[in-house]
């Protein structure tokens, strides 16, 4: 059935509501087979190889039921959470908002999981290793609210990856969420080294890549200080980026709700942050793209602006859930129109 015709009975509900549909009409998809590699959209970004580029962004599977499954509907991979240590219900609701005449969502759900034993559990359960044909898996990791106000986030990110680093292909530590007070202060330089140096001290021996991911609301000397705090502590790579607070010119009803703000309105500023850390750190860090891509021109605009790979999240409300193969299919087209033959080859060309 078409997306478009299903589309306004899933809007007639509540957001959050349909949301939680979604989740369950997907638990009972059967797992699909392997997702075979594209020649020409396959990569390896921190030592994971890539069936393509675009990825689901982490929010949608909070808990881990449904990520096995996203290459399914064009997914080269799929990342689930935010996972925190213990279960929290996260904020009160309502807590997610359609912006339709904006095509973008505000939400404030506050790290709402079951806690990252009953994930673990769940996941060890379904895992399969990418080695052996398993879809390629990221785990987001969070702090709990009362652990972040009373001063105790960064150990809570310690523990978040000790229990799921064995689980993951990689592990990205969450700092960027407006949803959490005080969350976004681990974006400071004296903060962040404290985190990323006791990340990579749970880490210990492990192999697990380690990717952070950022607001796009930050300040020159913020994006100089976190460059250089991934390069110097080795961070597998950067995800930029998390929701906006701040407020474009929209038009929705519901456009002054406290929240992150993603969707369209996000383009131009998580493309301008992603350039600005790709002209500062080069090619030493990998680059994951997020925020306002709903189309194959926008995806192939963050890889040329330095990408790696790209997510998205938001746009799945607006398009359906088999954007990713349209986007793939739209990526293919470009790269042929432009004579470029591996998706290596697009990526950073736009910026100097």
């Amino acid at each position: 059935m078409s997306y478009r015709l299903i589309r306004p009975l899933l809007f007639a509900l509540d957001a959050e509501r349909a949301h939680h549909l979604s989740i369950a009409a997907l638990r009972l998809m059967p797992t699909p087979a392997p997702l075979a590699p594209d020649p020409m959209l396959e990569s390896v970004v921190a030592g994971i190889r890539f069936p393509n580029p675009v990825g689901l962004a982490a929010g949608y599977d909070k808990d881990g039921r449904i990520a096995h499954k996203m290459h399914g509907l064009g997914f080269g991979f799929a990342e689930l959470g935010t996972l925190t240590p213990l279960a929290q219900p996260g904020n009160p609701q309502p807590r997610l908002f359609r912006l339709v005449e904006d095509r973008a969502v505000i939400n404030r759900f506050g790290f709402n999981n079951g806690g990252q034993g009953a994930a673990a559990d769940r996941i060890a359960r379904y895992r399969r290793p990418v080695e052996s044909g398993g879809p390629v898996i990221g785990i987001n990791i969070g702090a709990n609210k009362d652990a972040t106000a009373a001063g105790r986030g960064i150990a809570d990110y310690a523990t978040g990856v000790t229990c799921m680093a064995p689980l993951a292909d990689y592990l990205t530590v969450n700092i960027s969420s407006p949803n959490t007070p005080g969350l976004r202060a681990l974006q400071g330089r004296a903060a962040l080294d404290d985190l990323l140096s006791a990340v990579m001290a749970a880490r210990g021996a492990g192999t697990t890549p380690i990717f952070l991911k950022v607001a796009p609301d930050l300040e020159p000397a913020d994006v100089e200080d976190i460059a250089a705090a991934c390069l110097d502590h080795r961070v597998d790579a950067l995800i930029v980026s998390n929701t906006t607070i701040t407020r474009p010119a929209l038009r929705s009803a519901q456009a002054s709700e406290a929240g992150g703000l993603s969707g369209a309105p996000l383009t131009d500023l998580s493309l301008a942050r992603l350039k600005d850390f790709r002209r500062l750190t080069g090619t030493r860090l990998p680059l994951i793209g997020v925020g306002g891509i709903a189309d194959a021109e926008q995806a192939y605009a963050r890889l040329r602006a330095g990408a790696s790979l790209v997510q998205l999240y938001s746009a799945l409300v607006y398009e359906g859930p088999y954007l990713a193969k349209r986007i793939n299919a739209g990526l293919k087209a470009l790269m042929a129109r432009d004579g470029v033959k591996t998706i290596g080859e697009a990526i950073g060309v736009d910026v100097q």
